[in-house]
């Protein structure tokens, strides 16, 4: 048993029975996820686990049967194939698992974020208000990035969000939301927005030796204005200095939706020599932060270490590939929250971070209604990954 766990207070009832419910798009980590559930469960010794109270605590499986079938028209349904009367239930939701296809009159389909919301709306729906409490875990938020109104347009996260919460959602978890404040759409209902800063630092420590931790050979790069937060986090956890590039964009064109960059600022101290950590929420096209490590190249940056919580790699893998033989980065970490290629599983610059163990932690205490607040801050974490890294200790 993991030290944390031993410390963890679960001793209070749980507040219902409790059920997993992964969608098609979100199977692989729901099931790493229910392995750590009852490997804890079996061993944890709990006095109370043969009272009523508990009943159904320790079982084999918590995932619950469930699935969402298709028509030819591409019309569905969701289906519940148990009992979820009176469940603590816990929905895992991929909106970006782009490989998952269904017939459409008879042509393949690949689902789309829009297809993944609706089959999540369908679970809810097929619940029927018969489950205790219903948290939804959707690592990429729907729609996130169209958070706000800059001229006559749609605000499809927050409607997304009220959706949920109409429909008798109680809680909604995210990660490294791209603007936390979306949540003011639903401000009577839970809300959390948790970032991977200690899952990245682990994945780097593990996977690159003789890294020298201080302001005078490391450096938190923050590739715009809008990432400003989790650079500073990194930093100051680190004990390490920060710089910032900022875009300026041409506003008399739209390209691909949005305003193209016409140059990235930067704006920090001297960079020569030290190693970076570029860290942004998510790699789209990936073009942004490989022009970010190129003008920190042409600065005369050593290592350079990209983390970003979600990598959607939308162009492909090549120019990674390319900008890897280049020289101008040495590995990039995303997390397995969301869909991750084989190809890009097997990249020689490529390091994941699984998530599943941390998610399965906050499932199992908000399953005993216990306070997640020192999940949420993973500062003695970091420092004691950073410790045993300094002390040449192997980390877990």
């Amino acid at each position: 048993m993991t030290t944390r766990e031993n410390k963890r207070n679960l001793e209070t009832i749980p507040a219902g029975s409790l059920g997993i419910i992964p969608l098609e798009g979100c199977r692989a980590l729901g099931a790493k996820i229910d392995d750590y559930l009852v490997q804890w469960r079996t061993e944890r010794k709990n006095e109370h686990k043969d009272s009523l109270a508990f009943a159904g605590y320790q079982r084999d499986s918590y995932i619950l049967k469930a699935k969402v079938p298709r028509f030819g028209t591409g019309e569905a349904k969701g289906i519940i194939q148990e009992s979820v009367r009176g469940s603590d239930l816990y929905l895992l939701v991929d909106v970006c698992n782009h490989s998952l296809t269904y017939s459409l009159f008879g042509n393949e389909n690949h689902m789309s974020p829009d297809d993944h919301y609706q089959d999540l709306k369908r679970i809810i729906a097929a619940v029927g208000g018969k489950a205790r409490r219903i948290t939804v875990f959707m690592p990429y938020l729907y729609e996130s990035r169209q958070n706000k109104r800059t001229a006559r347009e749609s605000l499809d996260c927050a409607i997304a969000l009220q959706e949920m919460v109409h429909m008798g959602v109680d809680n909604i978890i995210t990660f490294d939301a791209h603007d936390p404040r979306v949540q003011n759409a639903i401000p009577l209902h839970g809300f959390e927005t948790i970032q991977a800063a200690y899952q990245f630092i682990k994945g780097l420590l593990k996977n690159v030796p003789d890294l020298l931790l201080d302001s005078e050979h490391m450096m938190v790069i923050s590739p715009d204005e809008g990432g400003m937060s989790r650079a500073i986090y990194i930093a100051n956890v680190l004990g390490l200095d920060m710089g910032m590039f900022y875009k300026r964009r041409d506003y008399t064109k739209i390209v691909n939706g949005r305003n193209p960059v016409v140059a990235h600022e930067f704006l920090g101290t001297d960079v020569e020599g030290k190693d970076m950590i570029i860290i942004d929420d998510m790699i789209s096209s990936g073009e942004s932060v490989l022009e970010v490590a190129t003008a920190l190249k042409m600065r005369k940056a050593k290592k350079i270490f990209i983390f970003s919580t979600f990598g959607l790699f939308t162009s492909g893998l090549e120019r990674f590939d390319k900008a890897y033989e280049n020289g101008i980065f040495d590995r990039v970490l995303t997390t397995n929250l969301i869909y991750q290629s084989p190809a890009l599983l097997e990249r020689e610059w490529y390091i994941n971070c699984d998530m599943s163990k941390y998610i399965a932690y906050l499932i199992d205490t908000l399953n005993h209604d216990s306070s997640i607040s020192d999940l949420l801050d993973p500062y003695v974490r970091i420092q004691g990954a950073v410790a045993k890294y300094k002390a040449g200790q192997k980390l877990d």
